[in-house]
Parts: C-alpha cells; sequence; structure tokens
C-alpha cells in the first residue's frame, strides 16, 4: 500500500509538473507571438496610416493615445479634393488617415480590439482572409488605395496570426470610421450665357 501511495504522489508530481511547463511554454510561445506581431506591425509602418496624427513640438506626430484606431470620427469628411496637380495622384487629410484620389475617398481603418467599431469581432480567419483577398472582413467591399493589402497578404501564416494577436492585445478604442466615399461626378462644362 505504502508503494502504491509513493507511486501515485510520484504520478501527480509528474503530471503537476508537465502541465506546469506545458502552460509556461505556452505563455512563451504566446509572449513570442505578440512580440513578433508588434515588431510586424512597426516596420510595416501600420501606425502611418492607423494612427491619427498630432501637431506635436517638431511638426506633426502619431497620437499614441489613439494608437492604429483610424481616421477619428471626430474629423468628418465629407468629400474628396483634387490633387493640387497633374504630378500627384492623391492627396491626404491633416490627420493622415484619409485619402482622396480617383477611388473616392477612403479612410484608415480602426484595428484595435473594439468589439463595436474596430476589430473585435473579427476572427483570425477573417483577418487573414481580408489581407489575402482585399476584402473587408474577407468578404465585402474592396480595400482601398493606399492600404497595401496585396504585400501584407504575402506574409506567412504564421505572421499574419502574429500581427492577428498583437492587435487584439492593444487597448481598444471607441471610434467608428466612416465608409469610403465614391468618386466625385465629373464637372460637366457650361457653355456662358
Amino acid at each position: 500500500m505504502t508503494r502504491n501511495i509513493v507511486f501515485g504522489t510520484a504520478a501527480a508530481s509528474a503530471l503537476v509538473a508537465t502541465l506546469v511547463t506545458a502552460a509556461c511554454s505556452g505563455a512563451t510561445t504566446q509572449h513570442a507571438r505578440l512580440e513578433r506581431g508588434k515588431y510586424l506591425v512597426t516596420v510595416g509602418g501600420c501606425n502611418d496610416c492607423h494612427t491619427p496624427l498630432k501637431m506635436g513640438a517638431k511638426g506633426p506626430e502619431p497620437d499614441m493615445s489613439r494608437m492604429l484606431s483610424g481616421h477619428p470620427d471626430s474629423f468628418p469628411i465629407t468629400a474628396g479634393t483634387a490633387p493640387v496637380s497633374d504630378k500627384w495622384m492623391m492627396t491626404a487629410a491633416a490627420s493622415g488617415t484619409a485619402f482622396s484620389g480617383p477611388w473616392g475617398v477612403s479612410f484608415a481603418a480602426n484595428l484595435t480590439p473594439d468589439q463595436n467599431t474596430g476589430i473585435g469581432i473579427w476572427t483570425e480567419d477573417m483577418f487573414m482572409k481580408t489581407l489575402r483577398t482585399g476584402k473587408h472582413m474577407g468578404v465585402s467591399r474592396e480595400i482601398l488605395p493606399p492600404m497595401p493589402w496585396f504585400n501584407y497578404g504575402e506574409m506567412t501564416d504564421a505572421d499574419l496570426k502574429a500581427v492577428y494577436a498583437y492587435l487584439r492585445s492593444i487597448p481598444p478604442v471607441h471610434n467608428r470610421v466612416a465608409v469610403p466615399l465614391p468618386p466625385a461626378a465629373p464637372q460637366v462644362a457650361r457653355s456662358g450665357s
């Protein structure tokens, strides 16, 4: 009987050690995935379009209190603008989060995990399909310029999953981004009267 108790205690200790090791390994793996995602979001320039600008001491700088929250709903844009010359293909809003061009007006999306205005309800599969197909939520409207989804879509599955995991880990920001605006109707020249 003593032998069974000793064996049972040793088996239980081994099981606990295995579970603790697995939990630590899982935590290390998740930490590594989040760090990889943060790195990819940083070098991929996601903040360049998805984080609104604010005026700093040396000019415009990202407003990290609204990191990756997309075009601010407090800055409504109702129409596009023509490029300043035939040498410009698009124009950008002062926030750095809205862009006007031949496609109309596109607004940088809220990439935070907010449930109502960000990607909080998106699944990992939806996120990956979006970047692979160029379709919002993987199935909807086209993702518009200047979003280089076709470049990000070339990332490995592991890297896209790391980006998704990182975006799910940042603070949610409630910010409802406007829907894209269609191109302006061409102006018809009127003859003088």
